[in-house]
């Protein structure tokens, strides 16, 4: 057996974990005023109460924001050159650099889903908002998805977000069950994989 090729496989495994997983633990309340001070002064949008509880409950570990959203319907002006533009158009304006600054702290989106129809069952619930787009992303930690909003460039990147959207809500969530392969799954099997592969190929040579 090559040793080389598996204790190869185990060091890149490794490096990706550390990327993949929080090591730096909850946030502490010099962060939290610090992060609750950028929102304000972004005007984010965001709950700032709710916000702050959110962040003081920081168990330092992963999450899922669960986005539920709407479309403006039409053309709408453009925030920057005024020229009129379907929303679909603009909002990637606003998704596509912003997933690339989460992707860096292993960020990444689990799902999308658009509505079909009208609701199915409801009960006791209050009228229908009207929500077309469901849209979940996963974040390593608290910290980075408050060090992505504060960034500078997001608050350039929040314009387009208000312009293609009638209405839009966000949720933290904890994943329960999915039967979808986690990433750190799919890594794992892959790296084993290769391992396997080029442990063959050199028996064979």
């Amino acid at each position: 057996m090559s040793w080389e090729i598996w204790i190869t496989a185990m060091v890149l495994y490794g490096i990706f974990c550390l990327w993949y997983f929080n090591t730096k633990g909850p946030l502490s309340t010099d962060e939290i005023e610090k992060y609750i001070k950028d929102a304000e002064a972004q005007s984010l949008g965001a709950d700032l109460n709710d916000l702050r509880k959110f962040l003081e409950e920081d168990d330092g570990k992963e999450f899922v924001m669960q986005n539920i959203l709407t479309l403006k319907t039409g053309e709408v002006p453009h925030p920057v050159t005024g020229e009129m533009t379907d929303p679909r158009k603009i909002i990637r304006l606003y998704f596509q650099p912003f997933m690339k600054s989460i992707f860096k702290r292993a960020g990444h989106p689990v799902h999308q889903a658009l509505r079909l129809g009208g609701r199915i069952d409801a009960w006791d619930c209050p009228e229908d908002p009207g929500y077309r787009v469901w849209a979940m992303v996963r974040y390593r930690s608290r910290r980075d998805m408050m060090v992505s909003l504060a960034k500078p460039e997001f608050a350039h990147l929040h314009v387009f977000k208000q312009s293609a959207l009638s209405m839009t809500e966000a949720y933290p969530t904890s994943m329960q069950m999915s039967l979808f392969m986690r990433p750190h799954k799919a890594v794992a099997l892959i790296l084993l994989l290769l391992a396997s592969l080029a442990q063959n190929i050199t028996l064979i040579v």
